[in-house]
């Protein structure tokens, strides 16, 4: 029987990538929104549309990601990454629908030295990390059926990401500085969109808590340097310290998520450089 997915966020990176991976998936009727055509802070057009369209599930990839800016901006970061998802949970559980929702290592404060666990305290440290983590609070209180994937580091082919940024940068400068004492794995949005989908298969009721990012452990600075290595740019690199690079928003210094719990689902985990030249196999294929 075919089941109809609302994924909001669609023209994010995220949003594109389900896209991508959607006809994989013959079961499913895919409907992508975006602002304007739907506000997830706006609760009565978020009803109407799950009612009008029949949604079985909602993927939402809408958020607000500008983690410096979120600063000062804490308003509006707190009504799309904490009343929106909120909203999404009381319009699914009113229409009988399930929600997946996709949150962030920054709910985390980054002083672990070992794999964060799914079961490990929340301590955010930022706008962005606290607002994330309200947005994952609403959905487990309203207690409609849901999964929360909590993600980090995500790069894709789509839109502006720190792969694509690192390539500009490594064939306009002359050289580069990069922080190396923050810690974490790069996440391929593709991957993720195919992590999600097959738990989407497996069906799910209640809410579950997930951990999911590529495979390996590396820095900033490591993963800029295979960046490099990949394009072939050659200019020098050198590593620096999060004082030297000082930002509006503090970044955890450790953000490895363990994936325990989402591989004992039978969902596959590919290695971080693996997706890594697959993504900007398809990058250069854009630029060429």
């Amino acid at each position: 029987m075919m089941k109809n997915v609302l994924v909001t966020g669609g023209n994010g990176q995220l949003g594109n990538s389900v896209r991508k991976v959607a006809n994989k998936y013959p079961n499913y009727q895919f409907i992508f929104t975006d602002v304007p055509e739907v506000d997830i802070t706006d609760l009565i057009s978020l009803e109407k549309l799950i009612e009008e369209q029949k949604i079985d599930i909602i993927i939402n990839c809408a958020a607000y990601t500008a983690v410096d800016k979120a600063e000062s901006d804490e308003v509006l970061a707190r009504k799309i990454n904490a009343d929106g998802p909120k909203n999404l949970a009381i319009a699914a559980k009113k229409s009988g629908a399930k929600l997946v929702h996709i949150s962030t290592d920054y709910v985390f404060d980054g002083r672990n030295c070992t794999p964060l666990k799914e079961s490990d305290k929340t301590a955010p440290i930022g706008v962005y990390g606290k607002t994330k983590r309200e947005g994952e609070i609403a959905i487990e209180e309203c207690g409609v059926d849901a999964i929360v994937i909590r993600t980090a580091w995500l790069y894709s082919e789509f839109g502006s990401n720190f792969v694509k940024t690192m390539l500009r940068l490594g064939r306009e400068k002359e050289s580069l500085s990069v922080i190396y004492d923050q810690i974490g794995t790069p996440t391929y949005a593709t991957d993720l969109a195919i992590a999600i989908m097959d738990l989407v298969e497996k069906g799910f009721s209640g809410y579950t808590l997930y951990h999911y990012s590529n495979e390996g452990v590396i820095s900033w600075y490591d993963f800029t340097k295979a960046i490099f290595e990949i394009a072939g740019i050659t200019i020098p690199l050198q590593a620096i310290e999060s004082f030297e690079y000082p930002t509006a928003a503090e970044r955890p210094h450790y953000s490895v998520l363990n994936k325990r719990k989402i591989k004992e689902m039978g969902i596959h985990v590919p290695y971080w450089k693996d997706s890594l030249k697959v993504c900007m196999e398809l990058i250069e294929m854009k630029i060429n």
